[in-house]
């Protein structure tokens, strides 16, 4: 039996998916646990595997193409199975369109004598393209059969090889080059941009994961009443342990420990320490979670993702700095796990690498608390009644007022204060 291959549900929000590469091509074999395409959901880019084994005789939903969650994207045929005996996949949404490939398809994807009535009275696409496989283009090619006056019975009107079958050689036109050979394609790329050079704007398409984080944030921003806090914090004694624990590991483990590990670490603890804020609004009640789950916000190429150190507060700096520079790798690298964004309480959104000193963070609903954190700015401070230098760092809470009060943000936003000016309290 062929096997449909659908669209996965990759994240509990998924409506629609879209297709970024196709690693694997029409007429490939396919194992199971094979890395076949990537796939856009709503929060990251993923890689899709393939759960049965086969021949992947037909892509129906091209590169840049979107479609349902749950709708088919190509088809499998399993070893010795012909591909006319597939059964028609389902229509590809409108942005979408069959992928054709060059390469000859294997023997296990070739047809049989016997194909079923047709399903369309055209082969021909409505930009002219015509639909066949790639062993049937081979097979017109080397008889010189003209495809335009063939009617297709596989899958979709597609022309497979036994539709060949007594068809008129020598009928075919005179070869013309690639470019004359087959129209432009019509379908609209994933991102539309006008011609910069002419000096007119650009037209960006939103991607999927655009588009959540633009409805995520309204929502935010529109349902939850926030308000916002400040503290300025001495880093020198958290930047002089930093450089001794540095110095040390690096003769052991070799972690090489970040700022922004230790204002994790703080993070957590005051979560413990203050757990009215590591909670949730929940219509007519407030949940307060048993367990941190710290959300870090990273920067991709589309935007923002939030994958979550679960279990935290159980977690040694070690464990916390390991894990963040992991997430942080994949994410870049488009390798998260849909589960990986699950399970956050609280979130932490540094921008001190981009030199900005001070900034208010949006909630990230469901969570009542977001930590913004500025960069180290070297600077006077008066020190018993003494000017000196000094090294400063800027710190913001911004809350959800349904759930947190002033006090208790304040008193959330002084333990992280205490913890950072007293570093070696979070190493205990």
């Amino acid at each position: 039996m062929p096997i449909n291959i659908e669209m996965p549900k990759l994240s509990d929000t998924m409506t629609e998916g879209t297709v970024v590469r196709w690693i694997k091509k029409e007429g490939d074999e396919i194992d199971i646990g094979d890395i076949i395409a990537e796939i856009e959901t709503d929060k990251a880019t993923m890689e899709m595997e393939a759960f049965d084994e086969g021949t992947l005789s037909q892509i129906s939903v091209e590169e840049g193409g979107k479609a349902p969650v749950g709708s088919v994207i190509a088809v499998l045929l399993e070893d010795g199975e012909e591909s006319n005996s597939a059964a028609p996949a389902q229509e590809a949404p409108s942005s979408a369109k069959p992928v054709e490939s060059s390469e000859p398809a294997p023997a296990a994807a070739t047809t049989s004598a016997n194909p079923p009535a047709a399903t369309s009275g055209s082969s021909t696409t409505s930009g002219g393209r015509i639909k066949a496989s790639p062993l049937a283009k081979k097979i017109a090619e080397a008889e010189n059969i003209d495809l335009s006056n063939i009617t297709g019975t596989g899958p979709g009107g597609r022309i497979v090889k036994a539709d060949l079958s007594g068809a008129p050689k020598g009928s075919a036109a005179p070869a013309t080059t690639p470019a004359a050979a087959q129209p432009a394609k019509t379908a609209p790329a994933p991102v539309a941009i006008s011609p910069v050079a002419s000096g007119q704007d650009q037209i960006i398409q939103l991607s999927g994961m655009r588009k959540i984080i633009a409805d995520r944030l309204l929502t935010s921003k529109t349902t939850i009443p926030h308000f916002y806090l400040h503290l300025e914090v001495d880093a020198a004694p958290l930047m002089d342990l930093r450089k001794q624990i540095n110095a040390q590991s690096e003769a052991s483990h070799g972690n090489k420990y970040s700022v922004n590990d230790f204002v994790v670490k703080a993070l957590i603890n005051a979560s413990v320490t203050v757990p009215e804020v590591n909670a949730s609004f929940n219509g007519d009640h407030i949940v307060q979670f048993a367990h941190v789950g710290i959300s870090v916000a990273i920067a991709v190429e589309d935007g923002l993702v939030t994958p979550v150190v679960k279990n935290a507060e159980q977690k040694s700096l070690l464990a916390i700095s390991k894990e963040i520079k992991e997430m942080a790798v994949r994410a870049r690298d488009k390798k998260l796990l849909p589960n990986e964004f699950d399970g956050g309480t609280v979130t932490i959104s540094n921008l001190g690498a981009w030199g900005i000193e001070s900034f208010d963070a949006i909630v990230n609903p469901p969570q009542a608390a977001i930590l913004s954190v500025g960069g180290i700015i070297e600077k006077p401070v008066v020190k018993d009644g003494t000017i000196v230098p000094g090294l400063r760092m800027n710190l913001g809470v911004s809350c959800d007022h349904r759930v947190v009060d002033g006090a208790v943000a304040a008193k959330f936003l002084g333990e992280i204060k205490r913890l950072i000016e007293n570093p070696a309290l979070m190493l205990v």
